[in-house]
């Protein structure tokens, strides 16, 4: 097996692994709350998706430094290693005080904003819950920071089992905490159990080989500022995909309630397949970050192999989905209506798969380069592209809007493949240049 292909699958599949977990976390509330009733369930369905979106927050800091240690650790300077960590604490220290008591202080405004505006009974639990769930971003926002400290030192395993570790405590402390306290037990067995998982991380840190040997290396200046510049084009990327996602509801909403129900459960099923896309990304980001000073030769080899890898869990997954879409709708309980349009979406939704898992994973290399802040701006056009597109064909129902997505990961996939062909030959011409001279 090639050795880069050997690597990103090494990297790439505990991360996998670590977001499938993460995920868990919400389903594990969500089915222990339904037994609350409807509004239970709206209250804390609302609160984790607001949990989803501070993730683009905690990866400022925590993408930021995966990719800041991993430089260093190629570069073999621990005193770079030590900035990096400092870094990555210093700026999750700016941080989750504004999120963490903000968003307590505003916890009925923001219930009222996620809820639609909804005085009902929902809107008290989501107040309830997010009285603990806010205050307790102080531990999820240290613990993405420590699994990303550790990711960029080589090490995805144990993040991994980390994030197995909360879950599998949440999974036991869930139906105690909620029977005792109902919806706020949720959100703080959630809290609980993530503290477990960041005590025992905080020990891990202080094992770890290579962050042992930069404990005493000098450190310069600027910490903070390099961990700011260079994950906020990470985060940003995240917010807007968010963003596209969050509109593209929207647009779908006016296909009516059935489209709607048959679209949210197939989005769900499709996170296992994007989440393999995102591992594989994360993990050419990372080896990228180790063989930066190798040379170009060595990031195209890197770039081929996330494609190739990434590229074949796609076409696996858009088969799989195709072939067992009605037992897929059936599982989840879906009617005869929303079980025949989300058959027709996950059957149609193939192009679009096999061209997002070339695109993700080409953005590891990106990023693990220096160049997500390009990247940023592709993800911006093909937002930008996405949603008019899907307005425009939604007529065609949910085939449409998988049109539309395909269609728009096209042009991104494009640009992309522009930008590193006009790298190639810059490159080249700077090899003549020099061998002239």
């Amino acid at each position: 097996m090639n050795r880069h292909r050997k690597q990103l699958i090494a990297l790439a599949h505990p991360v996998y692994l670590s977001l499938l977990a993460s995920v868990a976390a919400g389903l594990i509330n969500t089915v222990w709350v339904s037994r609350l009733g409807g509004p239970a369930v709206a209250a804390v369905a609302v609160a984790t998706n607001t949990e989803n979106v501070l993730l683009g927050v905690a990866l400022v800091f925590a993408s930021g430094t995966t990719v800041l240690v991993a430089h260093a650790r190629g570069a073999r300077d621990p005193a770079a290693v030590r900035a990096a960590v400092r870094g990555g604490w210093a700026l999750c220290a700016v941080v989750t005080p504004v999120v963490a008591v903000g968003g307590f202080l505003l916890r009925e405004p923001l219930s009222r904003l996620v809820l639609g505006g909804d005085d009902g009974p929902a809107l008290s639990l989501a107040v309830s819950y997010f009285a603990i769930s806010l205050p307790g971003m102080a531990v999820f926002f240290a613990q993405n920071l420590v699994d990303g400290i550790l990711k960029g030192a080589g090490d995805t395993r144990t993040p991994m089992r980390l994030a197995l570790l909360a879950n599998g405590l949440i999974l036991a402390l869930d139906p105690l905490f909620i029977h005792l306290y109902g919806v706020p037990g949720a959100a703080a067995s959630t809290v609980l159990c993530r503290s477990v998982a960041l005590g025992v991380g905080l020990v891990a840190l202080r094992r770890n080989a290579l962050l042992r040997s930069a404990a005493d290396a000098p450190h310069g200046g600027a910490p903070l500022r390099r961990t700011l510049t260079t994950g906020l084009p990470m985060s940003l990327d995240f917010t807007v995909r968010q963003a596209g996602a969050l509109g593209l509801v929207a647009v779908v909403a006016r296909l009516g309630v059935t489209a709607v129900a048959a679209y949210a459960i197939a989005y769900k099923v499709l996170y296992v397949a994007t989440m393999a896309f995102y591992a594989v990304r994360q993990a050419a980001s990372i080896h990228t970050a180790h063989t930066r000073g190798a040379g170009k030769d060595e990031r195209r080899a890197i770039g081929r192999q996330a494609l190739l890898v990434s590229g074949t869990v796609g076409l696996a997954a858009a088969l799989t989905l195709a072939a067992t879409a009605p037992w897929i709708m059936a599982a989840f309980g879906a009617g005869p209506a929303v079980a025949h349009e989300g058959v027709l979406f996950l059957r149609c939704v193939g192009p679009y798969l096999l061209l997002m898992a070339g695109f993700i994973a080409l953005g590891g290399v990106f990023e693990g380069s220096g160049g997500a802040p390009l990247l940023l701006r592709v993800t911006v056009l093909g937002t930008a592209v996405q949603l008019p597109l899907a307005y425009g064909l939604s007529g065609l129902g949910l085939p449409g809007v998988c049109l539309a997505l395909a269609l728009a990961m096209a042009v991104q996939c494009a640009v992309v493949g522009g930008l590193l062909r006009r790298a190639r030959r810059q490159e080249e011409t700077g090899d003549s240049l020099v061998r002239a001279a």
